[in-house]
């Protein structure tokens, strides 16, 4: 609303009814009437607390309580209480020992040095966060997998992309470049998820010919997801990863990104910025001449229109 847009504007862009912004906006307004984004997030996550707060058997039964902690002092695990808890017919309810470790960690961490294992948080049985992010990592192909052709800049058809952010990052352009010509492309997108991101990559390199999208290098943010075969499938192109915190391993596209902050500075408000006018500055930053190419613009050397080497 900040950013001078309609409830039915702001619905548009979140896909969501008019009417749900209404409802939202009403229901998580501040006391002045303004609604703030944070205030609103802290007011949900509250009544979403107090809501499951009367559903929690153990905070709820003072004898099962004093039971579950005086057996924690006695250095049983979560699992046994849980099955002795099932053995004995009648008196407290049945719970599980994922919600003992949940009352533990939540309510009484004081207990947490009386469990067996207690290097970390208590985690489900899909696996540490260390495993996720390696079996993640199997999925993507890194940036010293890639071809020397690509370094040498002898051909079209190397890309490098990453995100631009504006002052409320949550609204960016996604940009691309051509590694050999110079040659960007910008997408607004007014919603940041890694869905969107991919639709919007997918849809912007089936305009280019096949013959000119071979190879594309991209940063390691969440909002590119776990998308990187999906990309390939779609586009025939092969999807690498830069290392994290080598922005330099995407040198073209940070400087092509350097830029575009030119027409769109850094502390901007993205919330009022269109597509047409991210179309007309990179129109802009194709057309103009570059010394590298001895002085033709990206937009001749992708092409092929000129003798630049």
């Amino acid at each position: 609303m900040n950013a001078g847009k309609s409830q039915t504007q702001c619905a548009r862009i979140l896909g969501i009814h008019r009417v749900n912004v209404c409802e939202e906006i009403n229901r998580n307004k501040d006391p002045d009437g303004v609604y703030r984004g944070g205030h609103a997030h802290k007011r949900a996550m509250a009544r979403r607390k107090a809501a499951k707060k009367a559903n929690r058997k153990i905070e709820n039964d003072t004898e099962l309580r004093r039971y579950i902690v005086s057996k924690i002092r006695k250095y049983w695990s979560p699992e046994q209480i849980a099955g002795r808890l099932k053995k004995m017919c009648g008196g407290f309810p049945i719970i599980s020992h994922e919600t003992i470790y949940k009352f533990i960690y939540m309510e009484k961490p004081k207990l947490i040095k009386y469990l067996r294992h207690q290097k970390c948080k208590y985690r489900k049985r899909r696996g540490s966060r260390a495993r996720m992010e390696l079996c993640r990592a199997m999925k993507i192909k890194r940036i010293e997998e890639r071809s020397i052709v690509v370094e040498e800049r002898s051909r079209i058809g190397d890309w490098e992309n990453d995100t631009v952010i504006g002052k409320e990052k949550v609204q960016r352009a996604l940009t691309y470049v051509e590694r050999k010509s110079g040659y960007g492309m910008a997408d607004k997108l007014d919603v940041v998820t890694a869905e969107i991101v991919h639709k919007k990559e997918v849809a912007r390199f089936k305009k280019i010919p096949k013959k000119k999208r071979l190879t594309v290098t991209r940063d390691n943010g969440s909002e590119f997801g776990d998308y990187d075969s999906t990309l390939e499938k779609k586009t025939g192109m092969n999807v690498y990863r830069a290392n994290a915190y080598h922005s330099w391993e995407r040198g073209t596209n940070e400087n092509w990104n350097g830029l575009f902050r030119q027409f769109f500075p850094k502390g901007m408000c993205f919330a009022t910025v269109t597509q047409y006018q991210i179309d007309k500055a990179v129109k802009l930053l194709n057309d103009r001449p570059r010394k590298r190419h001895n002085y033709s613009t990206p937009r001749e050397v992708f092409r092929g229109c000129s003798d630049s080497s």
